[in-house]
């Protein structure tokens, strides 16, 4: 009993693929945050880029260009 406890409790296998994952969970989470931190800017350069095709094309509602874009 106190070998397979022993066994159990130092056996390594599988370590590394949980090491990986938890990086990748770490990954995800910081581009998750970066997402929510630069999103309002982001948000504002595709708004932006919208109005300005607007004028390109010659629509006069600049909302309809923005809504068009969403």
């Amino acid at each position: 009993m106190r070998r397979l406890l022993s066994r159990f409790l130092f056996d390594e296998k599988g370590q590394g693929m949980v090491e990986y994952g938890l990086i990748i969970a770490l990954i995800a989470v910081v581009i998750i945050a970066v997402f929510i931190f630069l999103g309002p800017t982001i948000k504002r350069i595709f708004v932006k880029g919208a109005g300005d095709k607007a004028v390109e094309t010659g629509m006069s509602d600049v909302k309809t260009a923005t809504e068009a874009a969403q």
